[in-house]
């Protein structure tokens, strides 16, 4: 145990030493555009929120509602006696959202990429990611025990060289190719170039998998998502991951595609089949914030503005924003003890925004990661850009 201590210890010490300690926050009340963390409410751009329903009052009665006939747990995994109607009804409505024959649920969207790349691909196969792609689908890579290799972010020839050099060479002769991507970076904000890597997915056969954890409920038809946006098919894109946790307002995740390939992971997913299921309330109330979602082009609209209001007022102030359209608006600052001095700033002015350090972004990126909502009031991004100016004003931007 005293070796193992030691090896925790020095850890901690050197995170805290380069200023990348993670600290929690324990805020009260409901997640919204003002949180309470124990003093007067602070106004919050850092929660991926997107359109506001994680409060939302039909969502509560949903939920309500739905303990009341359900229980509170599911009790058991759903290959035993944890599956639900609701999961299943759940399901059948993604699916048709989607345009996908099938859907299968999970309990968080780290499973649900867990389940996808340590399920689909082989020791034989080889998988081909973004260097930018989410923590859980680099980590699905590992459970596969596939050949893993990452191109330059959203790169197309990078990507290219990769497909080429793995489908040309003798020793990976038998190996499946698949290439994953998220749909929307969530540290980046910006969107794949899912049309270029569709040509060459069927270039070179390899298998596309998009997790739009972030894109949908926001982007494209009835916020179906970054591939609604772009127009692509189950036959172009096979395999669609996404959560409930951002735009939804609720938690939990799924994956939709051909039906072979769900009914396949059902059988053999790990993550999936030895796992307690979602509470049936819980996807009762995310059936209720899909109906919000499907009919929710008011919100869109109203985050769509206030990204574009954000950007024009930050222009104003001469402020060095990456090239993002999305809610996801990063401000580099570079240096992680920086970011933690200009959060700190903010936060003295009742403004709470991510700070982004390594190992989370690369070093000397990071960065403050403000995150909008389509119910955030114009005079919300007014007070924003107040206590940014007062930033630039002590030297802190």
């Amino acid at each position: 145990m005293n070796r193992f201590s030691a090896r925790w210890r020095a850890a901690l010490a050197s995170r805290a030493e380069k200023n990348l300690l993670r600290q929690r926050r324990d805020f009260t009340g409901m997640q919204a555009t003002h949180i309470d963390l124990g003093q007067s409410p602070l106004l919050s751009f850092c929660s991926n929120d997107y359109l506001g329903l994680a409060a939302h009052p039909e969502l509560q009665r949903a939920l309500a509602d739905a303990t009341l006939r359900c229980g509170v747990g599911s009790g058991a995994s759903h290959m035993v006696c944890g599956h639900h109607h609701e999961h299943s009804m759940l399901e059948e409505e993604l699916a048709v959202f989607t345009g996908r024959d099938k859907a299968l649920v999970f309990g968080s969207g780290y499973a649900a990429n867990l389940s996808v790349l340590g399920t689909l691909a082989t020791r034989k196969d080889v998988i081909l990611q973004d260097k930018l792609n989410h923590a859980s689908l680099l980590d699905g890579a590992l459970l596969s025990g596939a050949r893993s290799q990452r191109y330059l972010h959203a790169d197309m020839a990078s990507l290219r060289h990769q497909l080429e050099r793995f489908s040309g060479d003798s020793k990976h002769k038998d190996a499946h190719l698949l290439v994953a991507t998220d749909g929307v970076f969530s540290m980046d904000g910006d969107v794949a170039p899912l049309q270029e890597m569709v040509a060459l997915c069927e270039e070179f056969e390899a298998l596309l998998v998009v997790d739009d954890a972030h894109g949908l409920g926001v982007l494209g038809d009835a916020g179906r998502g970054s591939l609604s946006l772009e127009q692509l098919s189950q036959k172009q894109v096979p395999v669609l991951i996404g959560t409930f946790g951002k735009a939804f307002g609720t938690a939990g995740a799924f994956v939709a595609g051909p039906e072979d390939m769900i009914d396949y992971l059902a059988q053999f997913a790990r993550p999936y089949i030895y796992t307690t299921a979602m509470p049936p309330a819980l996807a009762a109330a995310t059936r209720k914030s899909l109906q919000l979602v499907r009919e929710g082009a008011a919100l869109r609209k109203a985050l769509r503005d206030n990204i574009a209001y954000f950007r024009e007022q930050s222009a104003q102030l001469g402020l060095d924003l990456m090239e993002s359209h999305t809610a996801i608006q990063p401000l580099v600052v570079g240096d992680s003890a920086a970011t933690m001095a200009v959060g700190a700033y903010l936060e003295e002015r009742r403004v709470l925004v991510g700070q982004i350090r390594p190992p989370t972004v690369p070093e000397g990126k990071a960065r403050l990661r403000i995150t909008l909502s389509a119910t955030h009031a114009r005079e919300d991004i007014d007070t924003l850009m107040h206590a940014l100016k007062g930033g630039q004003e002590m030297g802190l931007l």
